[in-house]
């Protein structure tokens, strides 16, 4: 009895979890998708355009999970600006965003979460940070822009130290 219900269980699961991929349409989870990866995969390539792009023209985001605080709510150039200023005292990151699930969605906004891994290196030190991100996003003409993005930790390890000298490093620089 148990193992029957139990296969009912995941098998309802499943069907479920196709039937909302399926109800999404695969231009808007495409869109989304590009949106999320734009932010991650710019930072680290230094394309402050594309990161900008992503964006909606304010924007809310909470590290506070990890830096504790408050969240931010400020114009998107002023935080890809801050970014553009600071990555670059890290000689490398590389920030992977998989598994991006949308989790709401109606015809002008979406909510999403994707989990992410951010190896950030300066000489033989590393940082390396696990989590999951949540983001709110808006329809803009036929692209997706993020509004917010919550950052949640669930694991790290290396010297996050690194961050205090990737922020000398830049200051140096600049």
């Amino acid at each position: 009895m148990t193992r029957r219900f139990i296969t009912t269980l995941t098998t309802a699961t499943l069907i479920g979890g196709t039937a909302m991929a399926d109800m999404i349409p695969a231009n808007t989870a495409q869109g989304i998708s590009r949106t999320i990866t734009d932010i991650a995969a710019g930072a680290d390539r230094h394309d402050w355009t594309r990161v900008r792009a992503a964006f909606a023209d304010t924007v809310t985001t909470d590290y506070t999970g990890l830096w504790g605080g408050d969240p931010v709510t400020q114009p998107a150039d002023e935080l890809v600006s801050g970014w553009s200023v600071f990555l670059p005292g890290f000689e490398i990151t590389h920030h992977m965003v998989t598994n991006h699930s949308i989790t709401e969605l109606t015809d002008n906004t979406a909510k999403a979460e994707a989990d992410f891994t951010a190896t950030h290196r300066i000489e033989d030190g590393f940082w390396v940070l696990g989590g999951r991100y949540s983001y709110d996003l808006v329809k803009d003409g036929a692209d997706w822009k993020v509004t917010s993005m919550n950052m949640t930790p669930l694991w790290e390890t290396g010297d996050r130290a690194l961050v205090a000298q990737a922020g000398e490093r830049a200051a140096v620089a600049n």
